[in-house]
């Protein structure tokens, strides 16, 4: 095999795993406020989220075309699949570090860090800062607060249309609608979180040499990305399950409902519309806190809430640097 077969094999390896670690790390995304409201059995709820992370994956093509050609400017030939490499390793590093803390932090993010942490160390690597700004930064500052406010708004709503209601029967009907808007947000993970494995890829591709463009998306790709998001999404993340589904607040069925309503319209506006590669944990997590605002301030435990913050800060940083030191241990190979 040629050297540049090789490094494009070694990438797509990389980004499989990182696909895989992506699954698991943010399975709690799509499940964990059915889980915890009991609307899903945990099993049920990580196979309706494998299934909804694949499906998803198959609209997630405007994400990926941003991913593979709009955030870096590689060197050519083989060195810069060790860049690329080296980022992917990078963010991979970091998914397993916050997912043993149980901290809800980006694999998107962590996979842009790790890209622009190896790119930074590469001749003739160029970090596209004005597209960082305005398709990760942005978004990264944005998308949590309308999740946020959105989630509050809403509740406010639903708290408003069934102020009369019985609550045992409100909170049987609302575990069934949890069926739909946790298969919604599943959708939505994997038109984000697969269509960014399938950039790196492309991306790959396209550097060794193995295609003309960063824009044409085979389909093996579209369907090894999705078959490994949904493997590792089954495969479950319980510490951040736990994290997501209990520890900020204490969900019941309405709000668990209104929370992955809020953060679904997000994710398919962002992907759809914007063609912005947006965290899915991000804007989960802040629609579960606008939902439980509205309880009461005190309602949502904002010491947990500032240590997801706190994760969510450095997170781009943190796989950057990571993915620095992977790419001076790798770059002899490329």
């Amino acid at each position: 095999m040629s050297p540049e077969l090789i490094a494009v094999l070694a990438v797509i390896v990389a980004a499989m795993a990182f696909d895989y670690t992506n699954g698991f790390h943010d399975a709690a995304n799509a499940i964990a406020t059915s889980v915890s409201t009991r609307a899903l059995t945990p099993r049920v709820a990580l196979a309706l989220a494998a299934v909804g992370n694949f499906v998803g994956a198959h609209f997630g093509t405007k994400v990926a075309k941003t991913v593979g050609d709009g955030l870096v400017t590689l060197p050519t030939g083989v060195t810069s699949l060790g860049v690329v490499f080296a980022g992917v390793i990078g963010a991979i590093a970091w998914n397993l570090i916050t997912w043993y803390f149980g901290l809800p932090s980006s694999s998107s993010h962590a996979l842009f860090g790790g890209l622009v942490g190896a790119t930074l160390f590469a001749a003739d690597g160029v970090v596209q800062w004005g597209n960082i700004v305005d398709k990760v930064i942005v978004p990264m500052v944005l998308s949590p607060v309308v999740g946020l406010v959105l989630g509050f708004l809403v509740m406010l709503g639903i708290l408003w249309l069934f102020r009369k209601g019985q609550p045992g029967k409100l909170n049987r009907g609302f575990r069934w609608a949890q069926t739909v808007s946790a298969a919604a947000m599943s959708v939505g993970h994997g038109m984000q979180d697969a269509a960014k494995t399938m950039g790196i890829i492309v991306l790959a591709l396209y550097t060794g040499g193995f295609q003309s463009n960063t824009t044409h998306i085979p389909q093996w790709v579209y369907w090894t990305s999705a078959a490994m998001l949904a493997a590792g999404t089954y495969a479950g993340g319980w510490r951040i399950i736990r994290t997501l589904g209990r520890k900020i607040i204490d969900l019941g069925p309405p709000e668990g409902f209104a929370a992955e309503t809020v953060a679904s319209a997000v994710l398919y506006f962002n992907a759809q519309v914007l063609q912005a590669p947006i965290s899915t944990t991000h804007t989960i997590t802040s629609a579960i806190m606008g939902v439980g605002a509205t309880k009461r301030l005190s309602a949502v435990r904002w010491n947990v809430a500032g240590n997801i913050v706190m994760a969510w800060i450095i997170t781009f940083p943190a796989a950057a640097a990571i993915a620095c030191l992977a790419y001076l241990l790798v770059r002899p190979l490329f």
